[in-house]
C-alpha cells in the first residue's frame, strides 16, 4: 500500500499552486464571453468539422507512434482543431477523496486504489464482452466492471495505483464499481495537477475513446495544446454580432470551456456554442442549395383542383382533409414559375401515392410550351426495386384507360404499360427500347430506383421528380435533373418515416414541408401487443385464427442466418432462415411459410412478393427489408422479433405494413431485452397514436451516443443532441436565412465562406 500513500502525498502538495492555473485561465476567458441564453440540458460527444484557421499537425505537437495516429484518425482526429473539437461525452466529478470501507452503496466515489486483479471476460447470458478484477486500498478491497470496454484489462497491470471514480453499486452482496472513470497519478501530474482527490469538486473531462488513446491521453493533449495558446490561433467563422446576439462564447473560450471547465455553467455554455455552430452551418448550406434550385427555370402548370375532379373520383376512397390541402399547396408551385422543393411527410398508410398520383396527372395531361402535342414527364423514384414494381402496379390501376403510357426501370429489367396485346396489363420490354421512348417522349411516366438518374436516362420535358423515401435528396442528383436548358423539374419528395419538427426544420432546411397527418376513413388503430414469452403460444393462436379467416401475416427477424458461435461479439437474435424452418415445423406446420431477405436475387424476392400477394404464401418470415412501402392488404397481422434491436422510427414502420385496409391490424412485439429502458421504449412504442408522436419521444429520450441514428441525416451526435432545444434550431434558421438574403455570397463574411464552400464539397446530406 506504499504506493497509495507516497502517490496521495505528492499529489496533495502540488495541488494547491496548480490548480490555480486553470483557475486563471477560466477567469480570463469567462469576462469574453456572457451567460449562454439558450436553456436544455444536453449532452454530447464528439462534433467533427472541416477545419478553418490553423492547421498544425498532431505530430508537430506529440510523439505519435503508427498505431496512435492510425487511431486519432478513426476519430476524427488529424489536426489540433480536431483535436479541440473532440468533446468531452461527460463530465466526471472529483471532490473529496473516499477509502472503499466508507464509500456507501448509490453514493459517487473517488477512490486511490492498488489494482489486485484484471482481467477480460464475457457475460454469462448476454457475451458481452468486459473487463474486471479487483482493487483495494488501507480499507477494503471493491469489485470492478468495464462493460464493452475489454482493453481496460491491457491498460492497467496488476500492482499499479490508480484513481476510479464512478457509482458504488451492490452486484450480488459485493460492493462494486460498474464503468467507473480511471486515471493514473502520472496523468494527473500531466495535467497540471488540476484534477486531484482532495480539491474542490474539480471537473474532470470523459472523452470518446478508442483502443490505444485513452480518455486520459486525450485530457492531457487538450490541456498541453490550450496552455500554449494555440487554440486562440484557430479563426472562429461566426458572425461576432450573432453571438453577441445569444450570448455564446468565441470559439478560444469555448475551447477551454469544454476541455478546462471550472464549474458546470462552463461546460453547458461551450457545448450550446458547440451545438449552434453544426445546426447553423447546416442551416446555411440548405438555404444556399434553395437558392441556387429557385435560381433554375422550372415548367409552369396551370392546373387547378377542379380539373383533377374526374381523376380523383375514380380513387377508391375519399381524399382526406389532409390531402386536399397538400394538393392544392403543390398546384400552387407548379403555377409559381420557380421549380418547387417540398418534402411531404405522411405516417404510413396516410395515402402518400394518392396525393403523388394526382401531382402526376396534372404535370401529363398539360402540354409542353409552345406545343400542341405531346406531354411533359414525371418520374417516380423508389428505393427498392420491390416497392418500385408495387407503385408501377398502382399508377396503372390510378391511370388504366387514360391512354397515358408508364415504364419501370429497374436492375432487374423493364416494363411498359399498357401492353399492345393486353390493353390492361404491362409487357416487357428492353432497356434500350423504354430509354428511346423517354427521350421522346411518349412514354410520360416513368417509374424505378436509382437507375432513373443515371446518364443514360434522357428525357424529353421532364417536369416532376417524385422521390420516396429518399430524404436527403441532395444537390448533386438535383442537378443531373437539370436539363441543358437550365430548366430544373419541379421536386416531391416524400417520407412515412417520422422525422421531430426540429429535425425537418434543419435538415430539410430547403424544402417546403406538408402534413399527412390524416388517416383515410374507416382505418382502425393497431392493436400492438407486447408478449412476455410464457404468452408466445396465445399470439400464434390468434394470428392461426386471422388466416382461417382469410388474412395473412409477417414475422420480423433482425437477422438472415444463425450467429456464428464461434465469432466473437455476434449478435444473438432470431434469423428469418431458422425461425421459417422453426414456424413449420413446430407451430404452423398446416400453413405455406415464405421467407424474404436482402441477400436474396431479385427474380427470388419478384416470385416471394408475387406469392404472398396473392395470398399463396400465408406467413412471410423477413428480415427489415419489407419496412419500406410493401404493401399486402389482406396482411393484418406482424410479429417482431427481437424488438428492442430495431429503432422507434423502424418499429413503426413495419407496423405500418399490416394498416393497409380496414380489417383490424394486429402487432405482437416479442422482445428479449428486459433493461428499464427497453421496456419504457417498447411501451411507448406500443400506446403511441402516431409516428410524430413517437418521433419526438425518440428524440427526447435519446441520449448522446444513442443516436447513431443520425448519421443517416449527416448529423454528429451534438447535433442531433441540439435538435431538442427549438428555440436554438428557430434561431440558427433565422439567422442564416437572414444572411443569405441580405448576402447570398458571403462576400462580408470570408471565413465563413470558406467554411461552407469546404464543408459542401467534401460532406453532403446524400
Amino acid at each position: 500500500m506504499s504506493g497509495i500513500n507516497s502517490g496521495r502525498r505528492r499529489i496533495k502538495r502540488e495541488a494547491r499552486s496548480k490548480y490555480n492555473v486553470g483557475q486563471r485561465i477560466q477567469k480570463n476567458e469567462q469576462k469574453k464571453s456572457e451567460k449562454n441564453s439558450f436553456h436544455s440540458p444536453i449532452n454530447y460527444t464528439a462534433t467533427y468539422f472541416v477545419i478553418i484557421g490553423v492547421m498544425n499537425d498532431l505530430s508537430d505537437h506529440f510523439r505519435l507512434n503508427e498505431f496512435q495516429a492510425k487511431t486519432l484518425k478513426k476519430l476524427g482526429i488529424t489536426s489540433v482543431e480536431t483535436l479541440l473539437r473532440h468533446i468531452p461525452s461527460r463530465y466526471a466529478s472529483f471532490g473529496a477523496g473516499n477509502s472503499i470501507a466508507d464509500a456507501e452503496i448509490g453514493a459517487e466515489a473517488s477512490l486511490i486504489v492498488e489494482i489486485k486483479k484484471i482481467e477480460t471476460a464475457k457475460g454469462f447470458r448476454s457475451r458481452i464482452p468486459m473487463a474486471k478484477g479487483k482493487v483495494s486500498d488501507p480499507s477494503g478491497t471493491l469489485d470492478v466492471v468495464w462493460l464493452n470496454q475489454p482493453y481496460i484489462a491491457r491498460m492497467y497491470p496488476q500492482g499499479s495505483t490508480v484513481r476510479l471514480s464512478g457509482k458504488i453499486t451492490d452486484r450480488k452482496g459485493v460492493k462494486s464499481m460498474v464503468n467507473p472513470v480511471v486515471h493514473t497519478l502520472e496523468s494527473d501530474e500531466q495535467a497540471g495537477g488540476l484534477f486531484i482527490q482532495g480539491g474542490t469538486g474539480e471537473l474532470v473531462p470523459v472523452y470518446p475513446e478508442s483502443r490505444g488513446i485513452s480518455s486520459d491521453w486525450l485530457r492531457v493533449a487538450c490541456d498541453k495544446i490550450i496552455k500554449k495558446k494555440l487554440h486562440e490561433e484557430i479563426v472562429d467563422p461566426i458572425p461576432k454580432e450573432i453571438l453577441t446576439q445569444y450570448n455564446l462564447p468565441t470559439l478560444s473560450t469555448a475551447f477551454v470551456w469544454a476541455h478546462m471547465p471550472v464549474t458546470q455553467k462552463d461546460t453547458e455554455a461551450a457545448r450550446k456554442r458547440f451545438a449552434f455552430e453544426e445546426v447553423f452551418y447546416i442551416q446555411l448550406e440548405r438555404q444556399l442549395e434553395r437558392k441556387e434550385w429557385e435560381a433554375n427555370n422550372s415548367y409552369k402548370i396551370e392546373k387547378t383542383r377542379g380539373d383533377l375532379e374526374k381523376f380523383i373520383s375514380k380513387f377508391p376512397y375519399s381524399l382526406t382533409g389532409a390531402q386536399e390541402k397538400v394538393i392544392v399547396d403543390i398546384l400552387k408551385d407548379f403555377q409559381s414559375g420557380k421549380p418547387m422543393a417540398r418534402l411531404l411527410e405522411g405516417d404510413v398508410g396516410s395515402g402518400k401515392t394518392a396525393v403523388a398520383a394526382a401531382s402526376v396527372q396534372a404535370v401529363v395531361t398539360t402540354r409542353p410550351f409552345g406545343q400542341d402535342f405531346g406531354t411533359l414527364q414525371a418520374a417516380y423514384m423508389a428505393p427498392t426495386e420491390i416497392l418500385a414494381t408495387q407503385h408501377f402496379e398502382s399508377f396503372i390501376e390510378y391511370f388504366v384507360g387514360s391512354g397515358l403510357q408508364i415504364g419501370l426501370i429497374t436492375g432487374s429489367g423493364c416494363r411498359k404499360f399498357p401492353s399492345k396485346v393486353k390493353p390492361n396489363s404491362w409487357t416487357d420490354i428492353s432497356r434500350t427500347q423504354l430509354l428511346k421512348w423517354v427521350e421522346n417522349g411518349e412514354i410520360p411516366i416513368l417509374i424505378g430506383t436509382h437507375a432513373l438518374i443515371q446518364k443514360s436516362v434522357k428525357w424529353k420535358h421532364l417536369a416532376l421528380a417524385i422521390i420516396d423515401e429518399q430524404h436527403r435528396f441532395g444537390t448533386k442528383q438535383r442537378k443531373g435533373l437539370v436539363d441543358k436548358s437550365h430548366t430544373a423539374p419541379h421536386l416531391l419528395s416524400m417520407t412515412a418515416t417520422p422525422i421531430p419538427r426540429t429535425l425537418a426544420l434543419t435538415v430539410f432546411g430547403d424544402l417546403d414541408l406538408s402534413l399527412l397527418d390524416e388517416m383515410p376513413p374507416g382505418r382502425k388503430q393497431v392493436i400492438t401487443k407486447i408478449v412476455p414469452p410464457n404468452e408466445r403460444r396465445g399470439a400464434y393462436e390468434i394470428i392461426r385464427n386471422e388466416i382461417k379467416t382469410g388474412r395473412q401475416a409477417y414475422v420480423i427477424c433482425p437477422r438472415i442466418d444463425e450467429p456464428d458461435p464461434e465469432k466473437e461479439m455476434a449478435v444473438q437474435a432470431k434469423s428469418v432462415k431458422e425461425e421459417a424452418k422453426r414456424l413449420a415445423k413446430d407451430v404452423f406446420p398446416e400453413l405455406s411459410i415464405g421467407i424474404l431477405h436482402s441477400k436474396m436475387k431479385p427474380a427470388e424476392k419478384d416470385k416471394v412478393m408475387k406469392e404472398f400477394s396473392s395470398g399463396k404464401i400465408k406467413i412471410l418470415v423477413a428480415t427489415s427489408v419489407v419496412e419500406v412501402g410493401v404493401n399486402v392488404p389482406n396482411a393484418t397481422t406482424i410479429i417482431i422479433e427481437g424488438a428492442e434491436r430495431f429503432g422507434l422510427a423502424q418499429l413503426h414502420q413495419l407496423r405500418g405494413r399490416v394498416i393497409r385496409s380496414n380489417h383490424q391490424a394486429r402487432c405482437f412485439v416479442f422482445a428479449d431485452g428486459k433493461s428499464e429502458a427497453t421496456i419504457k421504449r417498447l411501451d411507448h412504442f406500443a400506446k403511441a397514436k402516431n409516428g410524430f408522436e413517437l418521433a419526438e419521444f425518440d428524440l427526447e429520450t435519446r441520449g448522446a451516443g444513442d443516436l447513431a441514428g443520425g448519421k443517416q441525416w449527416g448529423i454528429t451526435d451534438i447535433g442531433m443532441e441540439a435538435l431538442k432545444n427549438i428555440k436554438m434550431v428557430e434561431f440558427a434558421r433565422k439567422e442564416a436565412k437572414e444572411l443569405i438574403e441580405k448576402d447570398s455570397q458571403l462576400t462580408k463574411y470570408p471565413s465563413l465562406k470558406a467554411h461552407i464552400t469546404e464543408k459542401r464539397t467534401k460532406i453532403h446530406f446524400e
